[in-house]
């Protein structure tokens, strides 16, 4: 049987185990998330993503990710500590995973099979987004450079064409 974006699961970073099935119906962001980046202010303008749309259906998912100069070296308390406490982080947070290599997590491999990025599938570095839509289907793939406001305007424009 294919693999779908709803055939992983993945643990909290309270130690829960959670399907990807729990989002069945809802666009999901999935992004790889690191604490010590250049790029952890994005955790500010992520959530404001949640906010504006979560009643609308979109969920965000944050897989923390030390592959990447050592920018996640903490454990899951320290890692929730910086997204509640600095960043008023309300989504989802899982727990500390490999995004590249023979350890990478099942949902990241298939992710990178499915929305390649630049010359090659390989994360290259934090904050690399992923956006599945409501029928598990993985519509677009962000760079870490690209902003919130770039993302908001192609999430805005999916809901307008009734995707939900």
């Amino acid at each position: 049987m294919e693999q779908t974006f709803y055939s992983f699961t993945a643990e909290t970073l309270q130690g829960k185990e959670v399907s990807m099935e729990a989002y069945r119906g809802k666009m999901v962001l999935v992004v790889n998330t690191a604490s010590k980046c250049g790029l952890t202010p994005q955790f500010k303008g992520l959530e404001e993503l949640n906010q504006k749309y979560k009643s609308k259906g979109l969920v965000i998912l944050g897989f923390p990710c030390n592959q990447f100069a050592n920018q996640e070296p903490g454990n899951n308390e320290a890692i929730s500590e910086v997204c509640s406490i600095n960043y008023g982080v309300t989504f989802q947070m899982f727990s500390k995973i490999d995004v590249n290599g023979p350890d990478a997590h099942p949902l990241y491999k298939f992710l990178k099979k499915r929305l390649r990025g630049f010359l090659n599938s390989d994360i290259k570095w934090n904050f690399t987004k992923f956006l599945i839509d409501e029928n598990g289907n993985p519509l677009k793939r962000f760079a870490p450079s690209d902003t919130t406001a770039k993302i908001d305007k192609y999430i805005s424009r999916v809901f307008a064409k009734g995707s939900k």
